[in-house]
């Protein structure tokens, strides 16, 4: 365990990465997201582990982006571009690794830690789910791939309207567009999630691995050129005064 992720070792290679901020509802800030790559590090190292699980302590999965921390992620352009860049090393980790990636959601999913979703080979969804893309509201952009990933299942209209206006939607929205692969009563949450896991852990290793990078190599062929422009584009919302002035009000 560091300081704002718990991770836990469960039988049969499930490793379970929990976010570790309840208080804030596990809302990303520097510090969570420092350690989450640490966590990240070693998770790809880890030759044991077959299937990790994504989720959040308490009352959320993530509120994504934490508000009350804006100023000190734009101090400098380099310091965004840390910031972006350790978001898309996490898409790219969950995307391109040879494990298998479910997300387990309750609670809020926002922003950058619903793209985190998205990036998940699976997700099992409480029936309580509350999801949406702040970003452009504040003048800020997307940059988990979702550019390449949501167009493709969505189409270009769809995905626009998600992200540009920034709606709310529920576990059963998210079900119909396909963002939930499930949707559960909340007490089946852990339950569905960990069977899902030691069901794959019993198919052979390498026929999961092979699934994995097969399918993903045509679905996911422009995610990397999709984050490269989406980077660009956050870093000038960053960069946006009007951009500080509507977080400053939003963050109280």
């Amino acid at each position: 365990m560091v300081d704002n992720i718990l991770i836990e070792s469960l039988d049969g290679g499930i490793r379970r990465v929990t976010f570790n901020r309840p208080h804030c509802l596990n809302a990303v800030n520097l510090a969570l997201m420092d350690d989450l790559m640490k966590v990240i590090a070693d998770l790809q190292k880890d030759d044991d582990a077959r299937v990790v699980i994504l989720r959040g302590a308490g009352r959320a999965f993530s509120t994504g982006d934490d508000l009350k921390d804006f100023e000190n992620q734009i101090e400098t352009e380099a310091q965004i571009r840390r910031f972006i860049g350790q978001y898309q090393i996490v898409s790219k980790a969950i995307v391109d690794s040879p494990k298998i990636f479910i997300a387990e959601v309750h609670g809020w999913a926002v922003g950058g830690a619903l793209e985190w979703v998205i990036n998940c080979d699976f997700s099992v969804f409480s029936s309580e789910t509350r999801c949406f893309f702040p970003e452009v509201t504040f003048g800020l952009f997307v940059t988990g791939g979702i550019a390449s990933l949501l167009t493709k299942q969505l189409g270009p209209q769809r995905t626009k309207e998600l992200i540009l206006f920034g709606e709310k939607f529920d576990a059963q929205r998210a079900l119909e567009l396909g963002i939930a692969g499930r949707v559960v009563a909340p007490e089946k949450l852990e339950e569905t999630t960990l069977d899902m896991a030691r069901r794959i852990c019993e198919r052979p290793r390498k026929a999961v691995i092979d699934l994995k990078r097969v399918i993903n190599a045509g679905y996911h062929l422009d995610v990397a050129a999709a984050m490269e422009l989406e980077t660009e584009a956050a870093v000038r919302g960053f960069l946006d005064p009007d951009t500080a002035a509507r977080v400053g009000k939003a963050a109280g």
